[in-house]
């Protein structure tokens, strides 16, 4: 029988267009499957690992393929429904494929280096089958064990050494050093059991005798396994190994001599590094209140006839327990569940919540977990039938979770939508998670379920105007109410020196009355570090980041100066760098002056600090979480961590030191953000039936945001802010994409931002604003200019996109222009 040449179509984790066209070597027909990993030569030196988009049998025309290499997966990692949502996603934030996939695949199933061949461990010495070149290669190997393909070439003398390399990988000769060094390592754990020969009293008794004269610490080895036996409550079971050594003093030696007597047999399994708890409680236990059961009924009964849905509830109204008894609808169903959170911070007490209910089948999937854990998740997301009890039906995740191989997806929640964390900045693609969700729930027929107590303006409009179902849920559960929120005007307290450092009389009268009557604080401060410049009193001096056109950052902990973009830091200067006087200042602060502060005005209260700087590793938020709930911390000081979705019960007062920088911020949506974050922080206070309160210190009492605040007004912060966006030309009535270029070269990029905003005039007329320098205009090294179009959301966005797609095209024909980056941001807020 013919057998067919097939050829792939591969998708690689790098920037470059289109798929790419690998020829399948005849012995690996069989193998190779669409959404497989395989290894590939790409360029002259480097290796990669693509994935197969589609197979066929239609060889390229324009160039030569080169041969598929490996094959690194038993099956599928990514299914036709991945496929699909990233080509859409690519598409529409006007970004590669590969970027996608980039962003999606977690690092251990990437590989990507200049490659080095090694000897194959099933090489057996037997030279007659490889000829003069091959034997070289071999012969090198045994003396430098790892060669590159450089040397390669070198020893072997031509200039493609790629088939060369093939033909002994097939010869099983040697090996690509990455099959050896997978990312991927599961977790081996080593158990030990009782041989059967010695499962019996009678075996026992002469052996305990035999031991007890000869090597008695053996005898504490063999009766610690019986210890720990008996604590299991089964006769002779599988301990691990690591836990019986660690019962005698140096056990490791007395187990080895044991096992080399044949008394002990080890054996090694797979465990997984993921930590699980089992669920201790019922769903059908939640009693919701009656209006609470009214808005799930309407929720319910939209989902029958559309597939968005938003939840509008205040703060402590209970929306948890709604999502909880419709994930357990839902998984009752067979079908899986996303739950999606803006910030990792929340997922410690959200995983808690649902843990209560559903055990064992919540993961939890986010940048902090290290790339083996990642990859357990996705093998478990992916393969529920291996992994059967243990498999995950609902993921807990941060906005990467949408990524994750689902094949039965049932709903998606996404909780607080409104937040700016769901928006992807750097690198590609620039997506923003909620609207993704949307897109993906849609993909898999799913219900998209979007919560918060102040939807963003968008969401809000459309479901306004229908395209989503709106419910609302506009008061607390049980008996708490909403906190009184107060004003204290730091400028009259400033006049009257009233002001403590950067504490004002009224909040802290307000602080001492909460700690005095055992309750909690918690400070917003958004704004991380000791102090955010430092400046010269006789010059205005103020030093800033070699890199980035932005001032240096205090931070007293480490006694330097710290950029907060690249991270450049240095020594802190003891005079001024421009006129030489030592008279420098401190200028405003952040959030380790606040809890310095803080801690010399009130000595006795425990003062915690939850910003970037106090959470970097992979637990720190569940400590914070559980000492504060354990009311080992009296007051918390916060960036815009403590402001979302946390339930404490003990929480008198809430303070908003800095209204104003948010209040002052140069965006279009400065007012509607600091509404959201205001009233979010406010409310983590007075849960749990206490009426607490917010104080919000302001230069501005008066202004229109915080009256809002006050009032908790969202309908007029909404009518305000639609009737500006309708007026001005902003989401939701238009859509925007800002194109930002960059380069090293100032006047270069002068004239590239010229250029190319002059093509998109041509295409589209007033409708595009720029050429103009950012707020921040170097970043790392290069400089910046943005341009920005703004668009009828009624204008075909297809047509939109190739008519960008062609003033791109102009532009890189320029030529001249090649080496400065063009960004594209599709909806870039």
């Amino acid at each position: 029988m013919e057998r067919i040449t097939l050829f792939a179509e591969l998708i690689f984790p790098i920037p470059v267009e289109g798929s790419f066209t690998y020829r399948i070597p005849l012995e690996l027909n069989e193998l190779v499957q669409v959404g497989m990993r395989v290894v590939v030569q790409f360029g002259k030196k480097k290796v990669y690992t693509a994935l197969v988009r589609s197979i066929h049998e239609i060889p390229p025309t324009t160039y030569a393929s080169k041969y598929v290499l490996a094959v690194l997966d038993e099956k599928p990692i990514v299914n036709e429904k991945q496929f699909v949502f990233w080509e859409w996603m690519a598409d529409y934030y006007m970004c590669t494929l590969g970027e996608v996939m980039n962003a999606a695949l977690p690092g251990a199933l990437k590989l990507a280096s200049e490659s080095k061949v090694v000897l194959s461990p099933e090489f057996d010495g037997d030279y007659k089958n490889l000829n003069e070149k091959e034997y070289l290669i071999v012969e090198a190997l045994e003396i430098q064990k790892v060669l590159s393909i450089s040397d390669v070439e070198n020893i072997s003398e031509l200039k493609k050494v790629f088939p060369l390399i093939k033909t002994l990988i097939e010869k099983k000769v040697i090996l690509l050093e990455e099959e050896l060094k997978e990312k991927y390592i599961p977790k081996i754990e080593t158990y030990v059991q009782l041989a059967d020969d010695y499962q019996s009293d009678e075996a026992l008794k002469p052996l305990f005798d035999q031991l007890e004269k000869r090597a008695y610490k053996q005898l504490e080895i063999l009766i610690a396994y019986l210890n720990l036996s008996s604590e299991e409550n089964d006769n002779f079971p599988e301990i691990k190994k690591s836990i019986l050594i660690n019962r005698v003093e140096n056990g490791a030696s007395a187990y080895a001599a044991l096992e080399k007597k044949g008394v002990f047999v080890s054996v090694m399994r797979k465990e997984s590094r993921l930590q699980t708890k089992d669920a201790f409680d019922e769903v059908s236990n939640i009693e919701l209140s009656e209006v609470q059961a009214k808005a799930l009924e309407e929720i319910k009964t939209i989902f029958t006839e559309k597939e968005q849905c938003l939840l509008h509830g205040i703060t402590g109204s209970g929306k948890t327990e709604i999502y909880i008894k419709l994930i357990a609808d839902t998984i009752a169903q067979g079908k899986q569940v996303l739950y999606l959170l803006p910030e990792i911070a929340l997922t410690a007490q959200i995983i808690n919540r649902l843990s209560k209910y559903f055990g064992k089948r919540v993961g939890v999937y986010h940048s902090r977990y290290n790339q083996n854990e990642q990859v357990e998740i996705w093998n478990k997301v992916l393969d529920k039938e291996d992994y059967q009890s243990d498999a995950y039906d609902i993921i807990l995740s941060a906005r990467s979770g949408i990524f994750l191989p689902y094949s039965n997806l049932g709903l998606i929640v996404v909780d607080e939508e409104h937040d700016t964390s769901y928006k992807q900045q750097d690198p590609a693609p620039r997506y923003h998670a909620r609207d993704a969700a949307l897109v993906l729930a849609h993909r898999h027929g799913a219900k998209a379920l979007m919560g918060t107590a102040t939807p963003s303006v968008e969401s809000y409009y459309n479901a306004r105007r229908g395209k989503y179902g709106l419910v609302n849920l506009l008061s607390r559960f049980g008996e708490s109410k909403l906190p009184e929120v107060l004003v204290a005007d730091i400028k009259v307290e400033t006049r009257r020196k009233m002001m403590r450092s950067h504490f004002s009389s009224f909040l802290l009268k307000h602080i001492e009355t909460a700690l005095e009557n055992n309750e909690q604080v918690i400070l917003f401060q958004n704004r991380r570090g000791f102090s955010p410049r430092l400046e010269c009193e006789v010059c205005n001096w103020i030093p800033e980041c070699v890199n980035c056109d932005i001032s240096l950052v205090y931070h007293k902990q480490h006694n330097r100066l710290k950029c907060h973009i690249c991270g450049y830091s240095t020594a802190v200067p003891t005079k001024c760098g421009s006129c030489g006087s030592s008279d420098v200042k401190m200028r405003g602060f952040g959030t380790e002056k606040v809890e310095e502060d803080l801690a010399i005005i009130l000595p006795k209260a425990k003062i915690k600090r939850m910003d970037l700087d106090t959470t970097r590793s992979k637990y720190a938020y569940e400590q914070i979480f559980k000492d504060f709930e354990e009311r080992n911390i009296d007051i918390l000081i916060g960036t815009q961590m403590v402001t979302k979705g946390l339930d404490f019960d003990n929480v008198g007062i809430v303070g908003v030191l800095n209204a104003d920088n948010m209040l002052n911020y140069p965006d279009f949506r400065a007012f509607e953000r600091s509404f959201q974050m205001m009233v979010q922080v406010s409310g983590r206070a007075g849960r749990k039936n206490k009426t607490g309160k917010v104080i919000i210190q302001t230069y501005s009492p008066y202004h229109s945001v915080i009256r809002y605040v006050i009032n908790n007004d969202y309908q007029e912060m909404y009518a305000s802010q639609i009737l500006e966006r309708r007026n001005f030309h902003y989401p939701p009535f238009y859509r925007l994409i800002k194109f930002s270029l960059k380069h090293k070269d100032f006047h270069l990029l002068n004239n590239a931002a010229q250029e190319f905003t002059a093509l998109l005039r041509k295409e589209f007329g007033n409708a595009v604003l720029g050429p103009e320098y950012p707020m921040v205009s170097r970043v790392r090294g290069l400089f910046l200019k943005d341009s920005l179009l703004k668009l009828p959301k009624d204008k075909s966005n297809a047509q939109m996109k190739v008519a960008v797609k062609k003033c791109i095209k102009q532009f890189r024909k320029l030529g001249i222009y090649n080496s400065a980056r063009l960004i594209i941001d599709v909806d870039p807020y």
